[in-house]
């Protein structure tokens, strides 16, 4: 509460010093008709104003005390916030009053009064219609029904049979909103059966994922931002000898190395052009409108090879442009796009004699849902013993190009024109995960081929499929990339992560934000935030605290597996999944805290999936997801590749 009721005290001390200059400068002159109105008007929104400050001021002071799992001092927060809204009925009743006074016809008071007067209701209003839509934004519909489930605590107070109940219609309900937050932010795309099949999903997988913790957005901001300090600190610890060791590679795993970066920065161009022009133009921001519309309505293939809508032809332009094909070179172009339906192309490459399958990644909000399709579903592979766990939005969208390939005799068209040439996979985020799998269909029919994945999710693939994949699959992964360690296993432990540092930290949630907010603007040195973890040895760091058991809702699934010896026999709640293939991961040789950089420069080395399994928390988490980093990243490597061969 303390950062936005200081905006709201800013804003409305504002409007004060105005009005009481206003009622100072014309004080003698309410003698115009509508005068004693005008005159009443604003005596009694100064003291309306001066009560709302007052009460906003007394909602700082007391929710700046105490710390995020101490809620003792800030018990008397409540009446406080009651009375600022008993408040809104008048401040409500007085934007009426001055909007009518201002539509009054007979009123003929000066000019500058009366629209001083205007500015004012509107600004009333708009204060008002404001604080609507952050509360029904905020406002969580399920409130204290979270208490529910606590199911030990209801079994000791009903039958089993009326808990059971209760406890699934407050799933249901909990299942609802999210539903329904979902459709909101969906509202602006055509809903079919599979939209409404995936809101249903991805409104369970949140309502499983945040059932157990009673945090606020600001508490998740404060926690990360002691992740990140706590994160650099251990950073910044000299290495132990055998971990500088153990990435002093061979020889002839280097010579390997330095091969799949200059394949993966060659096919990296194709994963970047699959974006269309909203790459192109974000990479160009100068040239690239005056480069299109030259150049864009003379190459165009025949009809019967594009599918989608590509207005002006913008989209198939910036593929031509980035890749530097001809339009003969390309087989089919699909810029169809639907949730589970993602694009891609098919182009010969003359200079790797390959067919490339080039998938675009998320640039939609039905991209968006498909990546939120989070759950698990098997896939049947004849070369692998047993069944292995995929995940279902990106494996219907690999089912989806799949049988455009293969239904539509796409790649029989691309083997005809080319039969010597192989077939490579390729794709960037979402596209790396579905040419991933996608590759992985294709295998049995074409055993040459690759795929490279460029930052591909990492709840992809399980353990099983991952090794399988190793022979075929490189993936390229860059720096604190967020999206390559996204899996739910990954946020179960961030969330833990959080609800533990945020519970013990000793400070108040405005000077972490504060100061969080300093460090990652400014950097300098990261912050020693007291807590109950110090002192504490690593068995007791098994068990959680009382402060943060009061951030649970109901005890986590980690921590039931420590106290109760059965819950380790029974299935996870979400499979581990993995990175597809062979790891290349590409990281700064000297980190730099400074926001741009001329010069970067970059080491790679082969890595393993359990480098990628806890989420990092960085500035750059989002940035080196970044198509044009990654394609930054791989031309400077292979640039430096080329070099040391020529000397």
């Amino acid at each position: 509460f303390p950062l936005p009721a200081i905006t709201f005290i800013i804003l409305f001390s504002c409007r004060w010093i105005g009005i009481l200059a206003l009622y100072a400068v014309h004080k003698g002159q309410f003698n115009c008709p509508g005068g004693g109105l005008l005159h009443s008007y604003l005596l009694v929104l100064l003291i309306l104003l001066a009560s709302i400050i007052c009460a906003l001021s007394a909602l700082v002071y007391v929710s700046m005390q105490g710390t995020i799992s101490n809620p003792g001092p800030r018990k008397s927060l409540p009446k406080l916030l009651y009375t600022r809204l008993l408040l809104y009925v008048p401040e409500f009743i007085w934007a009426v009053v001055g909007a009518v006074w201002v539509s009054d016809s007979s009123v003929h008071c000066e000019k500058t009064v009366i629209n001083v007067i205007t500015g004012t209701v509107i600004a009333s209003w708009v204060i008002i219609i404001f604080t609507i839509i952050g509360v029904v934004i905020v406002f969580d519909p399920l409130g204290g029904k979270k208490t529910f489930y606590l199911t030990d605590s209801v079994n000791r107070n009903l039958e089993s049979s009326q808990s059971g109940q209760l406890l699934y219609n407050v799933k249901n309900t909990a299942t609802r909103v999210w539903e329904k937050r979902i459709r909101l932010l969906c509202c602006c795309i055509v809903q079919d059966d599979d939209h409404r099949v995936a809101f249903t999903s991805i409104a369970e997988l949140f309502r499983t994922y945040f059932s157990d913790t009673d945090l606020v957005p600001s508490d998740i901001a404060a926690g990360l931002t002691l992740l990140h300090q706590e994160q650099d600190k251990m950073e910044n610890c000299p290495k132990e000898p055998e971990e500088v060791l153990c990435h002093s590679p061979s020889s002839l795993v280097t010579d390997d190395l330095d091969i799949e970066l200059e394949n993966a920065a060659h096919y990296m161009l194709f994963a970047a052009a699959a974006y269309g022009w909203p790459y192109y133009i974000y990479t160009n921001p100068f040239t690239a409108l005056c480069k299109l519309g030259g150049d864009c309505c003379g190459n165009r293939p025949t009809d019967s090879d594009i599918t989608g809508s590509d207005r002006h032809n913008f989209h198939f332009g910036s593929i031509l442009k980035i890749t530097g094909l001809q339009y003969r070179d390309f087989i089919h172009i699909s810029f169809h796009n639907k949730i589970y339906e993602i694009p891609f192309f098919v182009a010969l490459d003359h200079k790797k004699e390959a067919i490339v399958v080039a998938v675009r990644g998320t640039l939609s909000f039905e991209d968006i849902l498909t990546d939120l399709s989070a759950d698990c579903e098997d896939l049947t592979l004849e070369d692998v013993l047993e069944n292995g766990f995929v995940h279902k939005g990106i494996t219907q969208a690999a089912n989806y190009i799949y049988r455009k390939l293969i239904n539509d005799g796409i790649l029989n068209q691309a083997f005809t024109i080319a039969p010597e040439y192989k077939l490579v996979v390729v794709g960037h985020s979402l596209g790396g995960g579905t040419a991933s799998i996608l590759a992985i269909m294709l295998r049995n029919s074409f055993p040459t081929l690759r795929c490279f994945a460029f930052s591909p999710p990492g709840g992809l693939l399980s353990k099983s499929l991952a090794d399988y994949t190793k022979h075929f699959i490189v993936s390229v992964i860059v720096g604190k990339d967020l999206v390559a360690r996204l899996s739910m296993p990954n946020m179960e432990d961030l969330k833990r992560r959080i609800v533990r540092i945020v519970a013990n930290c000793n400070r108040p949630k405005y000077q972490i934000l504060l100061r969080g907010c300093w460090y990652e603007v400014f950097g300098g040195d990261p912050d020693n935030f007291p807590t109950e973890l110090d002192g504490r040895n690593q068995d007791a760091l098994t068990q959680p605290l009382l402060a943060e058991e009061s951030l649970m809702v109901r005890r986590s699934p980690s921590y039931n597996a420590l106290e109760d010896e059965s819950h380790l026999n029974s299935p996870p709640q979400y499979p581990h999944l993995y990175l597809p293939g062979k790891i290349i991961h590409i990281v700064e040789e000297s980190s730099s805290r400074r926001l741009c950089s001329s010069d970067i420069k970059y080491t790679a080395r082969w890595s393993n999936e359990t480098v990628f399994s806890s989420i990092l928390i960085s500035p750059k988490m989002i940035t080196d997801h970044m198509p044009d980093v990654v394609l930054k990243a791989l031309n400077s490597l292979s640039q430096e590749h080329g070099s040391c061969m020529s000397c």
